[in-house]
């Protein structure tokens, strides 16, 4: 039977490719930190359930250990109350609230912060606090400063960072807040995904610094950006390549709605194929150019309701071929939508890592290919 030590000695050899850990103090770290302490149980979707359903993996269930060093994101929490402990033996729905994020995410995301011995780091979003041991062994419980959003969960991971010896300063309320007590920061790394990038972060990262934070809205595009903080108040920066996705910070979810109704509206062709929003990038695109919108459906059947004004738009396989798009409201979404895409077209259609972002006091900017290129603003 395999240890604790086999398991992850196993997963930090078993990273290749864009997950190798190039930094030997960070591959310490891995070795070194038990992730058990900070998952316990754990839910897993349900294969083929629709609304996905959730089943709690126990410790006392064979291959939990083995489980929990996979190199998967492992849900610990849903709907922001609901624990695997609540449901033993049974199955649960919801949205997922908490997690222990894949090894190597967490660990790529260290490396692209570019930490550096001395450095006082602020992580937004504790969460299990495996992240944030990992970042406690390598630069000193001294060094580190963790904010968490929930209690229950804020709680809980300062006892397993106790168990695993590790004594961070933890830090309980609204992480987009920052922490007005700490000072100046030399980084600041966020575990959970933001619509823009809250202010009082720019005034406690000093100038030079870095913050890493995960751009995201209510149609589910994400990108990952590093910026520098150029003055208070002030960064600059672009989006890294791959995929990163977080769930999003919960002062800046989705206002909760009620069930939808899709009514009639004015109908005409598409310029686009609506599975370009069912793409990495597409969706992203489209979600700059309807901040406000939450998408739902998929491949040829695209939905976006717009949170602030009610407006729809819906697409649907066209009857001679092509698509149709139904629009109702007061903002023309999928225009909105087609115009962003013609855009990032015209661009080159680039990834993530076409674009960047500009913060300043007047606003967020986000640019393709150069700041005084085509772009679109974050909503503040």
């Amino acid at each position: 039977m395999s240890t604790s030590a086999d398991l992850r000695a196993a997963l930090v050899d078993g990273l290749t490719g864009d997950d190798a850990i190039t930094d030997p103090a960070w591959e310490q770290a891995a070795r070194a930190v038990p992730r058990e302490l900070f998952v316990g149980s754990y839910f897993e979707p349900v294969p083929g359930s629709g609304p996905t359903e959730y089943r709690a993996v126990s410790r006392d269930e064979p291959g939990w250990l083995e489980g929990v060093y996979e190199n998967r994101t492992l849900i610990t929490q849903l709907d922001g109350c609901i624990s695997p402990e609540d449901v033993p033996g049974g199955t649960v729905t919801g949205m997922p609230s908490s997690s222990s994020t894949l090894p190597s995410l967490v660990l790529r995301m260290w490396h692209q912060l570019g930490v550096e011995p001395g450095h006082r780091i602020l992580e937004i979003g504790t969460g299990t606090g495996y992240s944030t041991a990992l970042g406690a062994h390598r630069l000193g419980d001294g060094n580190v400063t963790s904010i968490e959003y929930d209690p229950a969960v804020g709680a809980a991971a300062a006892a397993a960072l106790k168990a695993a010896g590790y004594a961070p300063r933890l830090l309980v309320g609204d992480g987009l807040l920052g922490d007005s007590d700490g000072g100046w920061y030399d980084r600041l790394i966020a575990t959970c995904a933001v619509r823009y990038v809250p202010y009082p972060w720019l005034h406690q990262v000093r100038p030079g610094g870095k913050i890493l934070v995960t751009l995201s809205g209510w149609s589910h595009g994400y990108g990952l950006a590093l910026l520098t903080v150029t003055a208070p108040g002030e960064a600059h920066g672009r989006f890294l390549p791959g995929g990163t996705s977080f769930m999003t910070a919960r002062p800046h979810d989705r206002p909760s709605r009620q069930s939808i109704t899709l009514l009639p509206g004015d109908e005409r062709p598409t310029r686009i194929d609506p599975a370009t929003l069912g793409t990495w990038t597409g969706s992203w695109v489209a979600q700059l150019a309807a901040p406000s919108a939450e998408r739902m459906g998929a491949g040829e059947q695209q939905i976006l309701i717009d949170t602030a004004t009610g407006s729809q738009a819906r697409t649907a396989p066209g009857p001679d071929g092509g698509w149709t798009v139904t629009q109702r409201g007061p903002l023309r979404l999928w225009d909105q939508v087609e115009d962003a895409i013609d855009t990032w077209r015209s661009a080159g259609a680039p990834h993530q890592q076409g674009f960047g972002l500009t913060v300043s006091a007047t606003g967020q900017r986000v640019w393709i290919d150069t700041e005084d290129g085509p772009g679109w603003h974050l909503p503040i």
